[in-house]
């Protein structure tokens, strides 16, 4: 029987060799999400036409190695910032530097343009915002207040607001008209890498090392939302065009958001690792991630992504329940007003004269960054051309193409020869996990076979394999005389004639069912890589968490916590932070309750397990305590853990 052919939901595009020596920063046209930027050690800055193998330009200047780089609304300019704090800008049209801008006194950390007015900003590790007018060749104004790098600054979409985010955990609203800070947000726990602002509302989305991801509303300037469901720190995200959700890259995944109520309702596996930046075109995501001297690229079809309806998993904090979406179209908050025409003057705030020269201000002798020639060296003219100098002048950049096109998922199976077995197991899909493996007795001859694949749960990780041997219910032992083809397609389960690409739960497999067999196993085995993999899943649910597993696991947890693998770390902590939330009240309101009359054994049984988790929880606080004085990305979530730990001391 024919099957209908379907393609991928997400694919790798091409992997390039960038640089030199080691890629350092990068960043997409987000306007076109066709070219790309990146800066490496050997103090280039490289620019790239998205799926195309070959470099259309390399820019020289720099002294030292390239820190950040940034493309204009228009990409018709990239400003790139070094690691001796000074910026350069580049006309990519004219194939020219535009401009050498000096004035911080270390690394450059984060970039952004103002979306109308010919203005820069920079953030720095001097812990100084500068905003330069590229027209005039200086800064015109200084922003003050952090007290570490300024890590992400963003524009508001009407140019009159400037964001900040630093690794001393907060966020800063600048109003440049003023020249002053309008207000501060504090709620988060770890340094802020990555800061958005709504393409309508009135409304600012935060991503931190402190694996949360939380929303602000900026007319009355509070968080009116937080989530939980990130395994590792938010480095990027983008809202949909349309601002009907926001997309976290997190690590080998893609996770959609709503707010008010908040709530996760879509997780779209994608191996890009530690995805660097976002931007959205044409329906789709394109996602970039690098490692030493190379980049890659990644596509997620938007088409195929849940942005709205059930959700995969609550995030809304404390457990609330979920309240039905307001209706599409409907406004909860102010939207931006933008200027008729994008030639419009915005006003800013400027330093007066004597403070832009004064010594502390912008002046500076002359080094060899500065005396260092900048040049542009075109490597294909093909392409810049076609990018850059196109024949008709209503054509140039942003280049406008069609979406990438999708392949079609790979249903072969993979056929290994095992002492006289065959292990037949569908391939990892972009929608998939690895499918159920079907031992059978054939011939060492027997010829590679496709079959339908089986579906699993979607889960950022992929989960353990499961084998067939003993057989279940579900797959019956199969007769020797039958074809093994026979017997898989026989004796399966049937599935729907149609699986939807977005759904739920697992197809024929209870999670619930197998967890606390495959947990008990998985600690039998002392193998906390298994260990690791479970609770990856577990965390994804907090449903799945019950007393009885917060016995088995917290053992486990303070192995992982001290484990030198960071991955491990971080799962340990989330796991921890799970139960304290969920279970904390539960078992102080159990051991200091009075004791019952008469026998309940029920009562007594949750009295034991209660027992032994605040002993366990008791252990497992002295390692938390010695942990959080460290200074790193696990400084700040031991800290969390330390005040949520703080009852256990009472």
């Amino acid at each position: 029987m024919a099957v209908a052919n379907t393609t991928k939901t997400s694919w790798r595009l091409q992997e390039i060799v960038a640089h030199s020596s080691n890629v350092v920063c990068l960043a997409l046209g987000k306007n076109s999400g066709r070219l790309l930027a990146t800066g490496g050690e050997d103090c280039r800055v490289n620019i790239w036409a998205v799926s195309k193998p070959n470099c259309i330009m390399s820019l020289t200047g720099h002294n030292n190695p390239v820190e950040c780089v940034k493309f204009n609304n228009s990409e018709e300019q990239v400003v790139a910032g070094s690691q001796s704090g000074s910026l350069r800008v580049w006309d990519l049209e004219a194939a020219k530097i535009l401009r050498t801008l000096m004035g911080h006194k270390a690394n450059i950390c984060s970039l952004d343009f103002h979306p109308f007015g010919e203005y820069l900003a920079s953030g720095s590790m001097d812990t100084n915002i500068k905003l330069w007018d590229v027209r005039r060749k200086g800064c015109v104004f200084r922003y003050k207040g952090h007290t570490q790098a300024v890590r992400c600054l963003a524009f508001s979409p009407d140019g009159k607001w400037l964001a900040s985010a630093s690794d001393d955990s907060t966020i800063k609203l600048w109003d440049l008209t003023a020249g002053k800070m309008i207000t501060e947000f504090t709620a988060h726990t770890g340094a802020i890498n990555i800061i958005q602002f709504h393409p309508n509302e009135y409304l600012l989305a935060s991503g931190s090392s402190d694996r949360t991801i939380k929303l602000w509303d900026l007319e009355k300037f509070k968080m009116i939302g937080s989530s939980e469901g990130e395994m590792g720190p938010v480095r990027c995200l983008a809202f949909n065009l349309d601002g009907c959700c926001l997309y976290s890259g997190a690590v080998d995944s893609l996770r959609v958001y709503g707010w008010e109520p908040n709530r996760c309702f879509d997780v779209v596996p994608v191996g890009w690792g530690k995805v660097a930046d976002l931007a959205i075109c044409n329906h789709q995501l394109i996602g970039v991630s690098y490692n030493l001297t190379n980049v890659s690229s990644y596509v997620v079809d938007l088409t195929r992504v849940k942005k709205s309806g059930s959700v995969i998993q609550g995030v809304i904090q404390d457990d609330q329940p979920l309240t039905e979406p307001s209706p599409k179209g409907s406004t909860l908050r102010r939207n931006y007003d933008r200027p008729l025409t994008t030639c419009s003057t915005q006003r800013v705030k400027q330093s007066s004269e004597s403070d832009r020269r004064s010594p502390e201000g912008e002046r500076r002798s002359p080094s060899s960054e500065d005396e260092k020639e900048s040049s542009a060296e075109i490597r294909n003219p093909e392409d810049y051309k076609e990018i850059f100098q196109p024949k008709s002048a209503i054509s140039r950049t942003p280049p406008k193409s069609e979406p990438f096109p999708a392949p079609l998922e790979d249903e072969s199976f993979v056929v290994r020869a095992n002492q006289g077995l065959v292990e037949f197991m569908t391939p990892m899909t972009d929608r998939q996990q690895p499918g159920l493996l079907l031992n059978l007795p054939v011939a060492s001859s027997t010829p590679v076979l496709r079959v339908e694949p089986t579906m699993v749960a979607t889960a950022p990780r992929p989960i353990p394999v499961v084998t067939t041997r003993p057989p279940t219910s579900n797959h019956p032992p199969a007769p020797h005389p039958a074809p093994p083809l026979v017997v898989a397609m026989a004796k399966a389960k049937p599935q729907p004639s149609v699986i939807l690409s977005t759904r739920n739960e697992p197809i024929g497999l209870n999670v619930g069912d197998f967890l606390p067999t495959s947990l008990d196993s998985a600690v039998s085995m002392k193998d906390l890589s298994i260990v690791v993999d479970i609770l990856n899943i577990v965390n994804l649910k907090p449903s799945l968490w019950k007393l009885d597993l917060c016995t088995s696991i917290l053992p486990q947890i303070e192995e992982l916590l001290q484990s030198k693998y960071e991955s491990y770390v971080q799962t340990g902590c989330t796991s921890l932070k799970l139960i304290l939330k969920r279970f904390w009240p539960l078992i102080s309101d159990t051991l200091t309750a009075p004791p019952s009359v008469g026998v309940d054994i029920t009562r007594e049984e949750r009295h034991q397990k209660c027992k032994a988790c605040y002993k366990q929880l008791k252990n497992l606080s002295n390692v938390v305590k010695n942990k959080a004085d460290q200074v790193g990305r696990h400084g700040s979530a031991f800290k969390e853990l330390q005040l949520l730990m703080a009852p256990l001391d009472y």
